[in-house]
């Protein structure tokens, strides 16, 4: 065991060190992850305009949506590892940086070709972001630690799906330069990227050991009890391992097969959602649009946290991803079969399902995979997953355009979820140990 192991170090060095870690780099991630998913998904807010400026319709709106996902899944592996190489302070301020310079590009787009353009180059600059902060999760807090710390994270996404309407909705009322309010959005948007990947090149700091705000008896402790668990993973893999074993591993296909239907369903909802609040009212001004958008995310937010206190309290993580899938799959379902309100009604009832599932997803992978490879394969399910961005909005942009009904894509969206928490249960929370039986999954303590 390591010299630094928690059996030499007060564990309360320990507790300490980790509280001070989410103090510290929590909040940043969460607006991080909050101006991110604004500046990816800031096109749904603005379809209509896009459609009456520049002849943009449904079919080519859903394409150039999902373009955006093709070079973030192309790019994500090569940025994690180059993120490894430099560092995460330098990578992840230079991701954002560039990601909002394309976000200022978008608003100068003139018709169908340049907007695919810039999606596309928005998600390369893009990739890499976030399995870069899952893996940072790996390096600065002990497993036991990471379920709720990525609940935390991901809230973001919900929290910038509850200003963003709201936001968008007064934004897109600013007209001035001869430029239009779509246009304003995409470069105020981005700007504030800019703005932001400055104070992270400032505040982050790479590895615990050099954290100034963490005393010398934190860092040992911290630093000994990831070495620690990294040490017991070394033996259940039998020492050596390469990534290139684990990617033959049929549990990381599984693990990639799950998040691509987790990422499906919460992509559909994303770009698709200010569709169905339209059709609520036929005056509904943009701010009315973006408010109502709001109210999923709200509920999603509270779920999150609760399902994850649950799944610590209560352990096996399987069941509880099982559940929430289940209860996306029911809430999709039930949005085909009556009126618009009720309709929306369920899509809140379903994104209550996949944000937490999306949150009490990683820990499982996180608990299976070796440090030494984690980004790497982080990274592939995260690429993996993030195809059903291209999917989802695609896929609906046809039906919407040749169907005028979005029905049997919400149809095969509640499917796909069913599939999902099934195959959940065929995944393993740790690495098979050395003594065990081949192909019998060791239980994990998470699940006892």
């Amino acid at each position: 065991m390591n010299e630094h192991s928690l059996g030499v170090h007060d564990t309360s060095d320990l507790r300490t060190a980790v509280s001070k870690v989410k103090r510290h780099v929590l909040p940043l991630f969460i607006l991080m992850f909050m101006i991110n998913y604004i500046d990816r998904v800031n096109i749904s807010f603005v379809r209509s305009h896009l459609e009456t400026d520049l002849g943009i319709g449904a079919a080519a709106y859903g394409l150039g949506a999902g373009l955006f996902f093709l070079t973030y899944s192309l790019f994500e592996i090569p940025s994690n590892m180059l993120m490894q190489r430099f560092g995460a302070r330098a990578w992840l301020t230079r991701i954002m940086a560039t990601w909002g310079v394309v976000v200022v590009l978008m608003a100068f787009v003139q018709n169908e070709t340049q907007f695919y353009i810039a999606r596309i180059l928005l998600g390369a600059a893009e990739a890499g972001f976030f399995p870069g902060v899952l893996y940072y999760f790996t390096q600065w807090l002990p497993a036991k630690e990471r379920g709720k710390a990525i609940a935390l994270f991901l809230s973001g996404s919900a929290l910038s799906s509850i200003i963003s309407g709201p936001l968008t909705g007064l934004i897109l009322k600013v007209e001035g330069f001869s430029l239009h309010g779509w246009q304003w959005l995409f470069i105020i948007e981005g700007v504030v990227s800019v703005i932001v990947s400055g104070f992270v090149w400032f505040w982050l700091v790479s590895r615990p050991s050099e954290a100034k705000w963490l005393n010398c008896a934190e860092k040992a402790a911290l630093i000994g009890s990831i070495e620690q668990e990294q040490s017991q993973r070394e033996a259940g893999q039998g020492g050596h391992v390469s990534a290139w074993k684990l990617l033959r591993d049929p549990q990381i296909g599984l693990f990639c097969f799950i998040y691509f239907c987790i990422q499906l369903t919460i992509y559909a909802a994303l770009f698709w959602l200010p569709g169905v609040i339209r059709t609520l009212g036929t005056n509904l001004s943009d701010f009315e649009v973006g408010s109502l958008n709001s109210i999923p995310w709200i509920i999603s937010i509270a779920a999150m946290y609760v399902f994850a206190s649950a799944a610590t309290k209560w352990r096996y993580q399987q069941a509880w991803v099982a559940a929430t899938l289940l209860i996306a799959a029911l809430g999709l379902f039930l949005s085909t079969t009556g009126a618009p309100l009720f309709a929306f009604v369920s899509i809140c009832f379903a994104a209550i399902g996949f944000k937490a599932a999306s949150s009490l997803f990683w820990p499982i992978p996180q608990g299976y995979l070796d440090s030494r490879v984690a980004a790497a394969v982080i990274a592939l399910i995260n690429s993996v997953g993030n195809l059903g961005g291209f999917v989802a909005p695609t896929t609906f942009g046809f039906l919407e355009q040749n169907t005028g009904s979005i029905q049997g894509g919400l149809y095969g969206l509640a499917a796909t979820s069913v599939i999902a928490a099934v195959l959940v249960f065929f995944v393993r929370t740790q690495p098979r140990s050395v003594s065990g039986e081949p192909g019998k999954p060791l239980l994990a303590s998470s699940n006892r």
